[in-house]
């Protein structure tokens, strides 16, 4: 008997749903007509222990017993879900072939390979385990599916990275909540300080920009605009244009860090040096530029531009994805960190798009935009590159076909359908324009931007917000003006009229938003103070994964670390006085972002288990001396939880973990 271990029930009966009929269904499995079994886990059906099942004195929090640092591992049975791991127990007995069928990533790799493991599969029948990736629970993708099942054994890598990831939280979060909980509690505070190797540096960039924006103390400077106007012919009046004055190094010490005049009495000299002038055009600089289209989706761009164009939270465009993804079946597997498609999967272009266009109809403006453009569906964009796609591939429309979308199902699908469709539209194309006008030995540039080819920029004209769009024209404002240019040829003599000097002021930094905290968490390097850090950062690497960093934002907001105003997000007086406490190490994402970059090289196979635990287990003593010289003196008063006897880590779906009887080291 073949038997297949879904992660959830949902994909095991879309499994289950192409093996041969009739089926019978059993308690908590189905078993198809040739004898293959499809049986399931419900999430996680282990969990890590908790401090005091390695000893009981740890059931009372006491700086005596940190750093807790177990020896050998152990699981738990989630009470929950205990008779489904009995069902699993007993299928698994009678099984001939096990096939793994986790969802294509880290986490759902380690999912089954732990029940597996804690199940005491050995020896050949553990050998010769096969790996199952599915992206897409329609049942044409799931038969492909079944015809290209790998070995198991190629993903002990990704396994080993999510173990190390699980073990590192807990002992990371078990040791420092309980260290700074305690001596919160010697000030009077009431409730958990919860710590993490991900919300705490994250929690960080939040007080830091809050701190930033308290303290800011707006300044004014100076642009001087010169008018000019080419020279009249016979029979024709002259053209106009702007131009915007460029300080020189004799200026320097007039300008701020970012190049920008402070001096009023310097603009205005130079306006009145420069007006009623004769001017000449020393350098112009026409280039032909071509934009290809934005990649699809992976979860964490979805979840930024859901954000800035409909006003979702991460949360929202995530549970709206995993709907459309188990219910409807109209997208492939949300939670991928890539963006990129199998070349197999270009040979469905026309299938899939003929599925979007029988559903734009749902889709208000965007759908009639999507229906009134032309698609070549033979064109062949970057995004196709099978060395850039593994477990899973970019978020992109199914063949599926539905009627009944509406609300945020509606808006998110349409944005995947969009991503997706601008692969098979021309580049967006324009000439970029640049000129630089000498007035009375003094520099002026004028830019422009004129249109070759809208190109893929043709469908995104529509689903972005009132907001979003007033957000877009006041950044806009404070750039350099664009504007259409006239005729102008290097050397042409030209007149400057009267020079206007504009007074502006600096503004503070923005508050973060759900789409710029994402932004931040997947652009870690950014944020980053190690330079020698910074540089060996890469794309993929960031704060969190793409499964769990909406889990981590909603879960400040439920601690009282972070509050919404509007699409503001801001810190609380106990988020920030917790960060004040903390040491800079617990709170920059430095290390943080140093863990993801040593993870996903566990996963790739090039670095090993011990390289991140090791050197943590060390930290951690260090840090647990360093909390008991802290006194969070700001948290004084603050709190209105009951002070918690266990502290639980975090599992897939963003809810506790406990922690094992039965070891599953490496």
């Amino acid at each position: 008997m073949r038997l297949f271990i879904a992660e959830k029930p949902s994909l095991g009966r879309a499994i289950a749903d192409v093996l041969p009929k009739p089926h019978k269904k059993g308690d908590g499995y189905i078993s198809a007509a040739n004898g293959d079994t499809v049986s399931w886990c419900v999430g996680h059906l282990l969990e890590q222990q908790q401090p005091e099942a390695y000893n009981p004195l740890f059931k009372k929090w006491s700086h005596e017993h940190l750093p807790i640092i177990p020896q050998h591992w152990q699981l738990a049975i989630k009470k929950q879900t205990a008779k489904q791991l009995g069902v699993l127990r007993t299928l698994v007995k009678q099984a001939d072939q096990l096939v793994h069928a986790g969802d294509p990533d880290r986490e759902g790799q380690l999912l089954v390979d732990e029940v597996i493991n804690f199940l005491g599969v050995k020896g050949a029948k553990k050998n010769t385990i096969q790996r199952i990736l599915i992206n897409d629970l329609n049942p044409s993708a799931i038969k492909q599916s079944l015809n290209k099942l790998r070995d198991n054994r190629d993903f002990i890598p990704l396994s080993t990275s999510a173990l190390a990831r699980s073990r590192a939280d807990w002992l990371y979060g078990i040791n420092l909540t309980r260290a700074y909980t305690l001596q919160g509690q010697k000030v009077g505070y009431k409730g958990v300080l919860s710590v993490g190797r991900v919300q705490t540096p994250l929690l960080g960039l939040v007080v830091r920009r809050d701190q930033a924006i308290d303290d800011f103390v707006s300044k004014p400077f100076y642009e001087v605009w010169a008018q000019l106007e080419t020279q009249k012919g016979e029979t024709e009046t002259g053209e106009h244009f702007k131009a915007k004055w460029q300080p020189s190094e004799h200026c320097a010490k007039y300008l701020d860090e970012q190049g920008r005049n402070l001096s009023q009495a310097l603009a205005q000299n130079v306006a009145g040096r420069v007006s009623q002038q004769a001017a000449k055009v020393k350098n112009l600089k026409r280039e032909h530029k071509k934009q290809a289209p934005p990649l699809p989706y992976n979860l964490s761009s979805l979840q930024i531009d859901a954000s800035k164009a409909f006003g979702l939270s991460a949360q929202q465009v995530l549970d709206v994805c995993q709907g459309l993804y188990e219910r409807h079946k109209l997208i492939t597997y949300p939670r991928s960190d890539c963006r990129y498609l199998p070349l197999s999967h270009f040979k469905q272009a026309k299938e899939v798009h003929a599925a979007i266009m029988a559903n734009s109809q749902h889709l208000a403006q965007q759908g009639n935009l999507f229906s009134q453009t032309q698609f070549d569906l033979n064109q062949k964009s970057k995004a196709w590159n099978d060395k850039k796609v593994d477990a899973h591939h970019a978020i992109i429309p199914t063949q599926k076909i539905s009627n009944n979308l509406s609300g945020n199902d509606a808006k998110v699908y349409s944005l995947i359908c969009r991503n997706y469709l601008a692969q098979f539209l021309p580049h967006h194309e324009f000439y970029a324009v640049r000129v630089e006008v000498e007035i009375a030995a003094g520099l002026f540039v004028a830019v422009a931007k004129e249109l070759i080819n809208q190109g893929w920029k043709s469908i995104f004209v529509q689903g972005r917000s009132k907001a979003n769009e007033q957000s877009s024209k006041a950044n806009s404002n404070n750039n350099d003006e664009q504007q259409l240019l006239p005729k102008l040829s290097l050397g042409q003599n030209l007149k400057s009229l009267q020079a206007e000097v504009l007074e502006k002021h600096t503004s503070p930094p923005k508050a973060y938003t759900d789409a710029t905290l994402l932004a931040a968490m997947t652009g870690i390097s950014a944020h980053v103070s190690d330079p020698q850090l910074r540089k060996i950062l890469r794309d993929t690497d960031g704060l969190g994964t793409e499964a769990t960093r909406a889990g981590i934002i909603e879960l400040l907001f439920s601690r009282g670390f972070l509050i919404r105003n509007g699409k503001t997000i801001s810190s609380t007086i106990t988020g920030k006085s917790l960060i004040n406490a903390l040491p800079d190490v617990a709170t920059s994402p430095d290390m943080t972002a140093r863990w993801e970059a040593e993870l996903t090289a566990i996963s790739e196979g090039t670095s090993q288990y011990q390289k991140l635990m090791l050197p943590l287990e060390q930290q951690l003593k260090d840090l647990v001396i360093q909390s008991r010289q802290v006194l969070p003196q700001g948290l004084a008063g603050l709190g209105t939880q009951s002070f918690a006897k266990k502290r639980k880590g975090q599992g897939r779906s963003g809810k506790s973990a406990k922690f094992t009887k039965k070891s599953n080291k490496p």
